[in-house]
């Protein structure tokens, strides 16, 4: 008698991912949509593509196959049709006579599988991995599945008449979109590799013998494969191109924007040329869509940062001040902020420089100080507007300053950013550009100061055996701290590129305007008096909520002492 298979429900239930009243449920859910049940588990966050998977080779008695794992790119990549591999999510990875081992997301695809047997007049060994591992796999290891960037500069290499052509041959085949263009099949190729690698800067920048190509992922510049020296002009007049610059322009610094449209969704690219020693150098800043629709819960707050954060951002008027220096997070903050305060009863209106990106139900004013629209001139117009919430993009200097705080005392809630290391010294920064003490005493409700850190790889991270010592007494971390707890490290993965971290996330400082810190500010008191104050009123140095992610396991104590050293958060007491 042939043994009866195990549904997927039972074996979820049996390994303790589910319990059997979720499983009713997700048999409810799936009933009502026509779904599968495992389908159904995902959809509820009930199950992870993962644990669904797993329990889909065990019913099966297949191979589960972790692609995070340090799995090479598969050698039988070529037996099976581009095509087929980018629709129907496959992975060939070895042959065996006439048998081949492929990775599938679906067992019960018989179609696709009667397909790629008659296809391939071969029989198939196959394994399992999520669909979403697979596409990872596919848009990390295989890119255009066909052509590398390594080919693309083969190809212009060995094109010697290309180093010839003019700049009109790059209009004409940007006119004509050639995409079979060498030069442009480099340039889309090294786009859409930064994009699938999540970098947030793509820079281009001529040495002396060669062109350097890097991106920015998590803060960190990766050197990418630099391209001959020969190509750089090539290269540049293409990027000027794309983005509107003038190509004939070589001596002055220039902005430009791109929007492609890549992976389904279109993507815009802001691109500043600087003419330097050995030729222009080229950046281009990815703005991706959701990076600022993380919302506030994803910005990294501990829980009672978190309550804090809340309740100044719905306070009905004040100035509400997020420090750091460039690159630490503060617009993506803001942005989160109004995100979660922009209703239909609520005019919030910006005036930012650049504006990067849009958001609907919001009025957005570009800075253009060339014609004299000023921040201060912007502002001045916001109040006959008679919004409720104004985002200033940045206070920098007494005139701007003095605007935004009368806006708070005229019954108007202002976000802002400022450039100082820490929260405290913001009060004696704004004092310093000529703001009145009594003005910013009575109009800043808080302050918060904050860094991006990395967070270890969620898929490699492992218990570290020997933490460094002296960068936890450097960081003031005793052995009471550690007590009954691990310390953790991200191993390396595919998924993370073996660097061990992937994403970021905020350390915070919220300073909350108490009395004490309100009277030291309008007596002008020097900004470690206010730290002190503060201090007892309950703010968390930015130091003491890097420790809080360290023991939490989010990341590492080298990760916040870089930080740390880097930005001056070590400070003395």
């Amino acid at each position: 008698m042939a043994r009866r298979r195990k549904k997927l429900g039972e074996i979820l239930v049996g390994w303790n991912i589910i319990s059997p009243e979720a499983l009713k449920e997700a048999i409810a859910y799936a009933s009502e949509r026509g779904q599968r049940v495992g389908e159904a588990l995902v959809a509820l966050e009930l199950a992870s593509e993962d644990d669904v998977t797993k329990a889909l080779a065990a019913q099966f008695d297949l191979e589960y196959v972790d692609l995070d794992k340090n799995v090479q790119v598969p050698a039988a990549l070529d037996l099976v049709p581009e095509k087929i591999i980018k629709d129907e999510k496959v992975l060939p990875m070895k042959k065996e006579g006439n048998r081949l081992k492929i990775i599938i997301s679906d067992p019960l695809d018989l179609e696709l599988q009667d397909k790629l047997r008659f296809l391939l007049n071969m029989e198939l060994d196959c394994a399992l991995a999520p669909r979403s591992k697979i596409q990872r796999f596919i848009d990390t290891f295989m890119g255009g599945l066909g052509t590398s960037v390594d080919e693309a500069i083969s190809e212009i290499d060995r094109d010697a008449d290309l180093h010839a052509k003019e700049v009109d041959a790059y209009r004409k085949a940007q006119e004509e979109d050639d995409a079979d263009a060498p030069v442009i099949k480099l340039i889309n190729l090294l786009i859409g590799e930064a994009v699938r690698m999540r970098a947030s800067d793509i820079h281009v920048e001529p040495m002396a013998d060669r062109v350097r190509v890097r991106y920015r992922i998590d803060g960190v510049c990766i050197e990418r494969d630099n391209i001959p020296k020969s190509m750089q002009g090539p290269v540049i007049a293409r990027l000027k191109i794309i983005s509107g610059i003038d190509i004939a322009e070589k001596r002055l610094p220039q902005d430009g924007r791109i929007k492609m449209k890549i992976g389904g969704s279109f993507i815009d690219f802001r691109v500043s040329a600087l003419p330097a020693y050995h030729g222009e150098s080229v950046v281009l800043r990815i703005l991706r869509p959701d990076s600022v629709k993380i919302g506030i819960m994803g910005l990294g707050f501990e829980e009672d940062d978190y309550a804090r954060f809340q309740r100044i951002i719905r306070q009905p008027n004040g100035v509400f001040l997020v420090t750091g220096p460039t690159g630490s997070g503060k617009t993506t903050t803001l942005y989160a902020a109004l995100q979660e305060l922009n209703r239909p009863d609520r005019k919030i209106i910006t005036a930012e420089d650049p504006v990067e990106y849009n958001f609907t139900g919001m009025n957005q004013c570009q800075v253009k100080e060339e014609i004299g629209l000023t921040f201060a001139r912007i502002l001045r117009a916001m109040l006959r507007q008679a919004p409720n919430i104004i985002l200033v993009g940045e206070i920098r200097d007494r005139e701007v300053g003095e605007v935004a705080v009368q806006a708070a005392l005229t019954g108007h809630l202002v976000f802002s950013t400022l450039h100082t290391n820490d929260a405290p010294s913001a009060i004696t920064r704004l004092i310093d550009m000529g703001i009145k003490p009594f003005l910013v005493a009575s109009s800043v409700q808080a302050i918060m100061a904050q860094r991006l850190i990395r967070t270890i790889c969620q898929e490699c991270k492992e218990i570290d055996p020997a933490p460094d010592r002296f960068v936890l007494r450097m960081l003031g971390m005793t052995d009471d701290d550690l007590a009954g707890g691990h310390l953790y490290r991200g191993k390396g993965c595919n998924r993370c590129s073996g660097v061990g971290f992937r994403g970021r996330q905020g350390i915070f400082e919220m300073l909350e305007m108490s009395n004490e810190v309100r009277e030291l500010a309008f007596n002008r008191a020097p900004t470690n008096e206010i730290r002190k104050a503060a201090r007892a009123a309950g703010m968390r140095p930015l130091l003491e909520d890097g420790k809080r992610k360290i023991l939490r396991g989010i990341t590492t104590a080298l990760e916040v002492a870089k930080i740390a050293q880097s930005e001056g958060v070590l400070t003395e007491e």
